[in-house]
């Protein structure tokens, strides 16, 4: 049987808008962001794709390091956006671009007013490298709500995977002290998509302060 869900915005309505390499290129500081981060190899790409039902919304590639820009998406509510952030924390990048693009993304982090939440992508064997938590760091020192998405989920069997997921657990709320989660996640078996859903359900409120009613039917689950 399917489920209906009602939500503020349908995130199948994503498009993209623009790109933008540094803060005063982006869209003008208003409406509501939530921002996708993580290392060039954790599935960034691939996770927004599956949260959006798009997978050709945001480029993935063999490459990593590929998303170089900040990347703006329209939803289907005024003002609100998805933003696809630069992969960070690939060796084979030259030294002086990986700066670069640090630089600009903790401008974005640290300046950006509409900037609501953060989606943090993980790969779920290799989780909490430096990068990973430098950026809880930002996160926590702006108490900006963050989801960590524990990505390639589906690479590990259950027990191994929930086991994971609890040391995670464990270590975020052990080092940070700002509204983190964490998560499962996969973009093969859709994971974790729902619950990325209800986590940004919380910020994308029309900027009127209604409620859009838009309904998702859920497909029942195997």
């Amino acid at each position: 049987m399917t489920q209906t869900t009602k939500r503020p915005v349908s995130y199948q309505s994503a498009r993209f808008l623009m790109s933008a390499e540094q803060l005063q290129q982006c869209p003008p500081d208003m409406g509501v962001e939530v921002a996708f981060a993580g290392r060039s190899n954790a599935g960034k790409s691939s996770a927004l794709n599956a949260i959006t039902q798009n997978g050709k919304l945001a480029k993935t590639s063999k490459t990593p390091g590929r998303t170089q820009l900040i990347n703006f998406f329209t939803l289907n509510s005024e003002g609100c956006r998805l933003v696809d952030l630069p992969g960070y924390g690939y060796a084979k990048v030259p030294k002086a671009m990986l700066e670069k693009w640090r630089s600009n993304l903790q401008r974005y982090l640290e300046h950006r007013l509409t900037l609501n939440a953060l989606i943090l992508v993980m790969d779920i064997r290799h989780p909490l490298s430096p990068f990973d938590c430098s950026m809880l760091d930002w996160c926590e020192a702006r108490g900006l709500p963050t989801l960590v998405l524990l990505t390639k989920a589906d690479k590990l069997k259950y027990g191994p995977a929930k086991s994971a997921l609890q040391e995670v657990r464990k270590e975020l709320k052990k080092n940070w002290k700002f509204p983190v989660e964490a998560q499962l996640f996969s973009s093969v078996s859709k994971t974790g998509v729902e619950e990325a859903h209800a986590f940004m359900d919380r910020f994308f409120i029309p900027t009127d302060g209604t409620a859009s009613d838009i309904e998702e039917t859920a497909e029942p689950q195997a």
